[in-house]
């Protein structure tokens, strides 16, 4: 029986035609020589970015390719804090790693969430000061799926003159993102979340912003992230990026199933927004009561299904999810099912005939000892 892979939210694998368009592309000469082959190569990079730009609802000239979203996020807070606005940030607790790391090392205010996971932008409003010169905004959580009331935020950013980050690594692709009819001024996206490459993501620069970047060494993307384009990556991101506006991203009802059926074992729970427009579709995190979570991990991989506990950064970490601690539930035993654009309905059948029997039998034989 083949196995059912339900961590899309840690990676996804790669959409038809990705790896295809990379294999074509991996000799390709350097895009910013004036011979033929440069100029194949760079009208090709430029045909990946209007397919990447669609996708995000945003102008092309935005787009600029990096090595993936945690690059990304680090251009746009070192860009920020270097811009002499401020060395202040505020940030929400339930921030990706990446984010609060890229922080850690300005000013900062962290704001709490409620038990959903969402901040409230009264609480953000007020950790802002005079100084601060940036705010994160996740689009929804990686871990619950929450959606966060990220157009509040951006317009309590213009309010106050603050540049806003939305981290959308986690949405894009499933949800329909505008970047440009949102306002933001920084957006980080990661390819391998919704079926693209990895080592390749987007940080989106709103028009007429100027930051100073963080890559120095060269006037690739146009003086915005120095170094030689990864050509055959951009190929294959483009191919994704075309592939996720043409579905529309995954229905909803996969997940919802498992929050619905899962959650009638007893002891199981659900942590984030249960309402559809209130969460991202593909994510659906549950609290198993009285059993380990890696030793349901385990349970299910031997039986042949790939799920995951926690944040992918902060397990290999062994400790407590942050963002489950921020929300005030029980951080060491959770089960996050992620769907994707691989997943059919015969999984999600799959997992809820298994799951139920795992935590039956890992409780007994608790109960044993």
């Amino acid at each position: 029986m083949s196995r059912v892979y339900l961590d899309h939210a840690s990676t996804s694998p790669p959409r038809p035609g990705v790896v295809e368009a990379m294999v074509e592309w991996m000799g390709a000469a350097d895009p910013g020589r004036v011979h033929t082959e440069g100029r194949m190569a760079r009208v090709a990079i430029e045909d990946a970015r209007d397919k990447v730009a669609a996708l995000l609802g945003a102008r092309s000239r935005e787009v600029v390719f990096t090595s993936g979203a945690t690059e990304s996020v680090a251009a746009a807070v070192f860009g920020a804090l270097s811009a002499e606005r401020g060395d202040h940030v505020v940030l929400p607790a339930v921030e990706h790693s990446c984010v609060r790391d890229a922080s850690a090392r300005t000013k900062q205010t962290v704001v709490g969430v409620d038990r959903l996971g969402r901040i409230d932008p009264a609480a953000a409003a007020a950790a802002m000061t005079d100084e601060t010169a940036l705010i994160h905004c996740q689009w929804g959580n990686h871990e619950v799926g929450t959606i966060q009331p990220v157009a509040d935020v951006v317009a309590l950013g213009r309010e106050r003159g603050v540049l806003v980050h939305i981290d959308a690594a986690a949405a894009v692709g499933h949800v329909p993102i505008a970047f440009d009819d949102l306002g933001a001024d920084l957006m980080s996206v990661s390819g391998h979340k919704f079926g693209g490459p990895k080592g390749i993501g987007v940080l989106l620069v709103r028009r007429g912003l100027r930051l100073p970047p963080l890559l120095l060494g060269g006037d690739q993307e146009r003086a915005r992230r120095a170094g030689l384009e990864n050509v055959a990556a951009i190929m294959g991101l483009g191919v994704a990026a075309e592939h996720a506006a043409a579905s529309g991203g995954e229905p909803a009802a996969l997940t919802q199933r498992v929050l619905d059926e899962a959650t009638a074992i007893d002891g199981v729970s659900a942590y984030g927004d249960r309402a559809p427009d209130g969460r991202l579709p593909h994510i659906a995190c549950l609290g198993v009561a009285g059993v380990e979570a890696e030793a349901v991990l385990l349970g299910l991989d031997q039986a042949g299904i790939a799920a995951h506990s926690g944040s992918a950064c902060s397990s290999e970490l062994l400790e407590p999810s942050p963002v489950l601690e921020a929300m005030g539930v029980d951080a060491e035993r959770s089960l996050r099912i992620s769907t994707g654009w691989s997943t059919t309905a015969e999984d999600i059948d799959r997992f809820l005939a298994v799951f139920p029997e795992v935590v039956g039998r890992l409780r007994k034989l608790q109960s044993s000892q």
